[in-house]
């Protein structure tokens, strides 16, 4: 039960991201479209293990790794135009 309910919040999670980024409401190059990203993930990535479900498991967790990298990557840019202001 607890990897059922756990999945269906990362569907949510990643529907909602998809839905606010189409309705621009959030950004891709803001910090909070990718970590509603990354949270998804985690979720699905849960569900895989408790399933088992691999395939599932496998991009799920790379779709949260590009995530974090993504974060990582426009965290950086904002300290580096703050440095210049």
């Amino acid at each position: 039960m607890f990897y059922t309910i756990t999945g269906w919040i990362g569907v949510i999670v990643f529907v909602l991201a998809y839905l606010f980024l189409s309705l621009e409401i959030l950004s891709s190059k803001t910090t909070t479209y990718h970590w509603l990203n990354v949270i998804g993930a985690i979720c699905l990535v849960i569900n895989g293990i408790g399933i088992k479900d691999y395939p599932s498991l496998t991009v799920n967790l790379i779709w949260g790794i590009i995530a974090l990298l993504t974060i990582m990557k426009l965290i950086i840019k904002s300290i580096q135009l703050r440095k210049i202001k």
